[in-house]
């Protein structure tokens, strides 16, 4: 038996396959484990004091980063356009919640997320 980590569609599976010999039947089905979701990976972290009173936009599903469209220093409005995040095929708009200054931005595009994953931070 091998074991294999698989990623479908941003989801995390631990997987166990059985090779069998040819013309043995195969050994009896087991029941599905419950996906495991994949581990994040670990936002970059910013000084103290450069996110000294930040506000975090986090993501509120699994994903992929598809386009970032802020950088550190830019003044954003409420309803600004942050970053679009694609999830089960859709791409989610995600906007500030309220004006500020971006303070970090954690993400790339092509950067898979976790749910509540930081995003961006902004003062």
């Amino acid at each position: 038996m091998k074991n294999y980590h698989v990623t479908v569609n941003g989801v995390g599976y631990d997987v166990t396959v059985e090779e069998i010999a040819e013309g043995s039947a195969p050994a009896a089905p087991v029941a599905p484990a419950a996906p495991k979701a994949a581990a994040a990976p670990a936002p970059k972290k910013a000084a103290p004091s450069a996110n000294a009173g930040a506000n975090a936009v986090k993501a509120p599903m699994p994903g992929n980063i598809l386009k970032v469209n802020v950088k550190v220093g830019d003044s954003v409005k409420k309803g600004t356009v942050l970053c679009i995040l694609e999830a089960m095929k859709m791409e989610n708009e995600i906007m500030a919640p309220a004006d500020g200054t971006v303070a970090t931005v954690e993400v790339t595009p092509g950067t898979t997320v976790a749910t509540d994953a930081v995003l961006v931070t902004f003062n």
